[in-house]
């Protein structure tokens, strides 16, 4: 019975899962990659998406090549078959990896891209900061 259906009989509605329940979930279904993993894929040709917001890329810097995509308009960006698609949402086969600042939100979205088909979506495990960490290229 869902939740509405319960509360419809007089008992209690079921509670949506927590936020480190969605998280894991989304996680699951990834093959998360290391900053360095993330730097030689795409190197190689995969798209590099950084979704964080432009406050957040003002204070930390950017990555070099990185395709900017604020996280609002993330999916519409890649579906291939959309009028709103960029150049590089060539096909369901397109490998996207997504960053945010620290690796949580990045697998939500990285999520979302596999619902949508991208079957070769992922994340960067600890995100902006991580990348960073690790030494690789920034910009301001």
């Amino acid at each position: 019975m869902s939740g509405a259906e319960q509360a419809a009989c007089g008992g209690e509605p079921e509670r949506p899962t927590s936020v480190d329940r969605l998280l894991a979930s989304a996680r699951s279904r990834l093959a998360r990659v290391t900053p360095q993993e993330a730097f030689a894929e795409a190197a190689a040709g995969a798209v590099l998406v950084d979704t964080r917001n432009a406050g957040q890329r003002a204070a930390d810097g950017v990555i070099p090549g990185a395709l900017i995509v604020e996280r609002n308009h993330l999916e519409w960006r890649f579906d291939p078959e959309g009028d709103a698609r960029l150049p590089e949402a060539t096909g369901f086969d397109t490998r996207v990896i997504v960053l945010c600042d620290e690796g949580y939100a990045s697998s939500l979205a990285a999520a979302s891209l596999l619902d949508l088909g991208l079957d070769r979506a992922t994340d960067v495990i600890g995100g902006f900061q991580a990348w960073r960490a690790a030494g690789l290229p920034v910009e301001d």
